[in-house]
């Protein structure tokens, strides 16, 4: 009996042990942790631009990847929670509105509010499927812009409005140098551990979103309402929370997106936005938070790369200068891998690494 249980016991203890990606993980870890030492500051606002894109591409996969919903106006909440956050946490010493709270404060209030907007659309998204609530929520875009160039006491009109440094624990999140390790630590090196810390909470909250009860009804909203009123799900319930949750998640990135700018303008909150956080989930794959993540990294650097790197590449250059402008060309760019990627991988980026690992099926990557 002794020698039955020692040899059960052996292949039991081989599965306790780390895997391959468990070592990818933790190298990957350390390499974040580390940048901020290494890295110069147009690298460093680069990664924090790529981890709000993430933050608010999380949210809408899980709209419209993993329940199915369409929405065109995701640019509205992430605009909803930028300009929340500074009027909340500004002090009004610029002859504009602001509450003066702490800064911690800002951000829980601005990233409750963008979902407080999203519940009064909610009743909307909750009835409306398909193209239609996509046409509706375009209006929310338009709206938002009216609202941003009109409402200058709470939004500075066209010039938009400085944002208020992060202050956490008596620790500034602005470019006055800190000191670690005799690396100086500026705005983007402080903020830098903050956007991974938020990143990490919202992609495992996402994750267990999907892996659970919750998800396995929005799946199946997804691949058919019908069925899913039939077997008890509240469809127009689940719709509604939903839409709650992502434009929570937009407004939490528009909040990280205005601290890395330092200053909010109305012209980045348009449709164009909108447009590139449905590319994000497209091309990183939908209705997977590890997709969402991938896609968000590729559309919100691909630009910057182009910008940097303009000299150096064919038919890449300034505007007016006879080429294509570094903006123009990202967007071709990531236009035809949208295209490359519903034509010959329809599940995204992420099923490319889903389908390498051996035993494993990818449609269960989350």
């Amino acid at each position: 009996m002794s020698d039955v249980l020692a040899g059960t016991a052996e292949p039991r203890r081989a599965l306790r042990r780390p895997d391959a990606r468990t070592y990818a993980i933790a190298a990957g870890t350390l390499l974040l942790l580390a940048l901020p030492f290494y890295l110069d500051r147009f690298w460093l606002q680069a990664g924090l631009f790529a981890m709000a894109a993430a933050i608010g591409a999380i949210g809408i996969n899980l709209l419209t990847g993993a329940t199915g919903q369409l929405s065109m106006g995701h640019a509205f909440f992430l605009a909803v929670g930028a300009y929340s956050y500074c009027v909340f946490a500004a002090d009004g010493g610029d002859g504009l509105s602001g509450l003066g709270l702490p800064t911690w404060l800002a951000v829980v209030l601005a990233t409750l509010v963008a979902g407080a907007a999203g519940g009064l659309f909610s009743p909307i998204a909750g009835r409306l499927r398909g193209p239609y609530l996509g046409i509706a929520t375009i209006a929310l875009i338009f709206i938002g812009q009216h609202v941003l160039f009109n409402a200058r006491d709470l939004t500075g009109g066209f010039n938009g409005r400085d944002v208020p440094p992060l202050n956490l624990f008596g620790l500034t999140f602005d470019d006055r140098e800190l000191l670690v390790a005799n690396v100086p630590f500026g705005s983007a090196e402080k903020l830098w551990y903050a956007g991974l810390v938020l990143l990490l909470g919202c992609a495992l909250f996402a994750r267990g979103v999907l892996r659970g009860r919750p998800g396995r009804a929005m799946n199946a909203i997804r691949d058919h309402r019908i069925a899913a009123g039939v077997i008890g799900v509240p469809v127009a319930r689940y719709r509604a929370g939903v839409f709650v949750l992502s434009s929570m998640y937009a407004g939490l990135a528009g909040v990280l997106l205005a601290l890395v700018f330092q200053r909010t303008v109305p012209d980045y909150f348009g449709i164009t936005l909108s447009l590139e956080y449905l590319a994000m989930i497209v091309i990183g794959g939908l209705g997977s938070v590890s997709g969402a993540v991938v896609g968000a990294v590729f559309v919100s650097l691909l630009p910057q790369l182009l910008t940097r790197y303009s000299d150096a590449l064919p038919l890449v250059s300034d505007p007016g200068t006879g080429g294509i402008a570094p903006g123009e060309a990202s967007r071709y760019l990531y236009g035809a891998a949208v295209v490359a990627v519903v034509l010959f991988l329809p599940g995204g980026l992420v099923r490319v690494a889903a389908r390498r690992r051996f035993g494993r099926n990818p449609g269960e990557e989350r």
